[in-house]
């Protein structure tokens, strides 16, 4: 028989706080425009982005996430000193130890609490909320720091025509805590590392190390060019429309709701035309309000849920106490889908 005792975490837990961070910075179409052979309307009926936000050199992925971390522990209600633990989601922190979290949590004024990074792609956000959950419920951690945070222009190769408009940085974040009542769904996710090859980073890091740039590639000026983010477009369109819809309705079920249930539907802002997809495919009703923040955030992977949660509840298309569902998906390939009451 055990002898540890059961943990005295809280019956459940909630999104008690969001906040958002948005680099100064709007990039037009027409900057992107000035490097590949496309027009304004082609990227707008394609992704249905019309401008995103690049962040400058002081608006770096510790410093993004400190601003977004600062409003959602100030939407709470709490102390940064009650924060036990800070998971952020990322892929664009090129420092491969320490983990971003560790500065995070220092600089926001939390008491020495748990710090790591995951990287999860665009469904980042939708595991470091489970991990969060987990950790409230359990009792290792009252509140919870969850951040999702992107510099992709740092990734984005501007001749490549099937990628060059889409990304955009930003960080999102949002604190989770002890309820009374299911506030967060049960989480339907995993992953398809068979289809891995569908969105990828161009050259791996270690090819830098060898020294022998004649197997990097190059741009039209003939310098190496910086590793970026590529897509097989279509593969992924076909995935996320067919296969993501099915697991949205899998989170639906594991909540023990239907559509007509449902105030908000978040999904991860990958393109405007895989959105509308989904909310067809799902049947949801008209009255339920649909994020669309890619059209002037565009593509920030981890960061685009919380980014498009904050801007919802801040222009009043949503309310506290709405029903929302969330899901992530992207490089991996990776998913996660889950029912939250927002804060």
């Amino acid at each position: 028989m055990s002898k540890i005792k059961p943990s005295k975490g809280a019956p459940y837990a909630r999104i008690l706080g969001v906040g958002g961070y948005r680099p100064t910075r709007v990039v037009p179409n027409e900057v992107i425009l000035e490097k590949i052979d496309s027009s304004d309307e082609w990227i707008r009926s394609r992704s249905g982005i019309e401008t995103r936000h690049w962040a400058g050199p002081e608006e770096t992925v510790a410093a993004m996430s400190v601003e977004a971390a600062g409003k959602a522990i100030a939407d709470a209600g709490i102390d940064a000193e009650q924060i036990g633990a800070v998971v952020v989601s990322t892929v664009s922190h090129f420092s491969q130890t320490p983990a971003v979290a560790t500065e995070i949590a220092d600089r926001i004024g939390t008491d020495k609490a748990a710090a790591f990074d995951i990287s999860a792609g665009c469904a980042g956000f939708g595991y470091g909320l489970t991990l969060a959950k987990g950790m409230v419920v359990e009792g290792s951690a009252e509140y919870v720091l969850v951040i999702g945070v992107e510099r992709l222009s740092d990734l984005t190769d501007l001749e490549d025509r099937a990628t060059a408009f889409l990304f955009g940085d930003g960080a999102g974040a949002v604190v989770v805590g002890p309820s009374k009542e299911p506030a967060i769904g049960p989480t339907v996710w995993g992953s398809e590392g068979d289809k891995s090859g569908t969105i990828k980073q161009t050259v791996p890091w270690d090819r830098f190390h060898v020294g022998d740039v004649s197997t990097l590639p190059l741009d039209s000026e003939g310098n190496v060019k910086f590793p970026a983010i590529t897509q097989e477009g279509q593969a992924v369109f076909r995935w996320a429309v067919f296969e993501m819809a099915k697991v949205a309705q899998q989170a639906l079920d594991a909540a023990g709701i239907s559509p007509d249930d449902l105030d908000v539907f978040i999904p991860h802002q990958a393109n405007v035309r895989i959105i509308d997809s989904m909310v067809k495919t799902l049947k949801l009703p008209e009255h339920v309000t649909v994020a669309r923040d890619i059209r002037t955030t565009g593509n920030t992977s981890a960061a685009s849920i919380p980014l498009a949660m904050e801007r919802l509840l801040a222009t009043g298309e949503a309310k506290s106490g709405d029903t929302a569902l969330v899901i992530g998906f992207g490089a991996g390939l990776v998913y996660a889908a889950t029912v939250v009451t927002l804060p």
